[in-house]
C-alpha cells in the first residue's frame, strides 16, 4: 500500500478482523469486507495529539494516551519531533468487544491517515510499530493477527513481530466468511486470562498438524484439507463456556455446510467459513437461530475475505 504525504487533512479506513482462525492462536487472521473503522487526522497549529470526535460512542477513550486510535499517535508524534499538531476524529463501525478486531481497526485507520499527513510517509514497519501500540493498550500485550489484516487484507500469518515477519497466505478462490456477534460481553484481558499455561503434548501435536494443513490447503486451494483443518483442540475449549450457545451455533453452522467453525478472537463473535456450495445469508440466519433457541439476541455479517485493507478514502490539499 503506497501513501502519498504532506496533505493537510486525511481519512483512512480499516475493516473488522477475525483472528486465531481456530488453528492459528496469535499468528493467524483474516479481513473482512464490512464493518469498518474511519478515522480522520488533521494537521493542528497546537502540537500533540488531540482527540476531537469518537463518533459519539461513549465508552470510547477520551484520553489519546488509552485511545486506540491515538496511542501510537502521540509515541509517532513524540520519536519524529514534528512542529505541527494533529487532530483526529473517529468513526466506530467495528464494535467494541465483539471479538471482530475494533482495536485494531482503530489503529490501524489512524496511522494509516497520520502517514497521508506527515512530509514523509510512514514505512510499513513504521505503520505496524505504532498500530500495535493502539492494540496494546486493550489486551495489554503486543499482538499482531488483527493488525496484519486489517493493514494489509486478506488472510495473513504473523511469524515474528520483533523483527516484524508477516505474510500473506493465498486465499482459495470463493472461500468466504460469515460472522454472528451475540450481544454478549467478554472482555479480552478476562478471556486471555483464563488460558492455561501448559499443553497436552498430545494436543500440541494434533494443533500443529491442524495449522500446518490449513496453510497447505490455502497453497493447495483444497478446501477439504481447510475443513478438516479447522479444529481447535487447545483454545476454543477454554473460552466457548463464555458464550452461551456456542456449541450450538457451531453444530449448525457445519450442519449447513461450512468448512469450519470456531470463535473470532478472543469472542464473543463466532465466524464460519464456507465456499460457494454454501448460500451466506442463509448460513448467517442459522447462525443468528440458533444463539436465538439458546437465549440470546445476535446479529451477523457476510463477506469475501476482504483483500484490500487499510486505505485513505479522503484527503485534503497538500501542504
Amino acid at each position: 500500500m503506497m501513501i502519498d504525504a504532506g496533505h493537510q487533512w486525511a481519512t483512512a479506513t480499516a475493516p473488522a478482523t477475525v483472528s486465531n482462525v481456530a488453528v492459528g492462536f496469535d499468528i493467524l487472521g483474516f479481513s473482512l469486507g464490512q464493518p469498518v473503522d474511519r478515522v480522520t487526522v488533521r494537521r493542528s497549529a497546537d502540537k500533540g495529539v488531540r482527540l476531537v470526535d469518537t463518533g459519539g460512542v461513549g465508552d470510547l477513550p477520551g484520553e489519546v494516551e488509552e485511545n486506540t486510535a491515538t496511542a501510537g499517535l502521540v509515541e509517532m508524534v513524540a520519536d519524529l519531533k514534528l512542529d505541527f499538531g494533529l487532530e483526529v476524529s473517529v468513526e466506530k463501525g467495528v464494535p467494541m468487544r465483539s471479538g471482530l478486531g475494533g482495536s485494531a481497526a482503530s489503529a490501524v485507520a489512524g496511522i494509516v491517515a497520520a502517514s497521508a499527513v506527515l512530509d514523509r510517509p510512514l514505512s510499513l514497519p513504521q505503520r505496524f510499530h505504532y498500530a500495535l501500540l493502539g492494540e496494546q493498550r486493550v489486551c495489554g500485550r503486543r499482538r499482531a493477527d488483527n493488525i496484519a489484516p486489517a493493514m494489509l487484507g486478506g488472510l495473513t500469518l504473523i511469524r515474528s513481530i520483533d523483527p516484524l515477519d508477516v505474510v500473506r497466505l493465498p486465499v482459495p478462490h470463493q472461500l468466504e466468511a460469515v460472522v454472528v456477534e451475540p450481544e454478549v460481553q467478554v472482555e479480552v484481558r478476562k478471556a486471555r486470562a483464563l488460558l492455561s499455561d501448559t499443553v497436552d503434548r498430545e494436543d500440541f501435536v494434533v494443533q500443529t498438524a491442524n495449522l500446518a494443513g490449513f496453510v497447505a490447503g490455502c497453497f493447495e486451494h483444497d478446501r477439504e484439507l481447510i475443513g478438516r483443518s479447522l479444529k481447535d483442540l487447545i483454545f476454543e475449549p477454554q473460552r466457548a463456556h463464555l458464550i452461551p450457545g456456542f456449541a450450538q451455533v457451531k453444530e449448525a453452522a457445519l450442519a449447513q455446510g461450512a468448512l469450519g467453525s470456531s470463535i473470532a478472537g478472543a469472542g464473543p463473535s463466532v465466524f464460519a467459513l464456507h465456499d460457494s456450495h454454501v448460500d451466506g445469508q442463509e448460513l448467517c440466519q442459522t447462525m443468528i437461530e440458533a444463539f436465538r433457541e439458546a437465549g440470546v439476541e445476535a446479529r451477523g455479517y457476510t463477506s469475501p475475505i476482504n483483500s484490500t485493507g487499510a486505505y485513505i478514502v479522503e484527503r485534503g490539499p497538500r501542504v
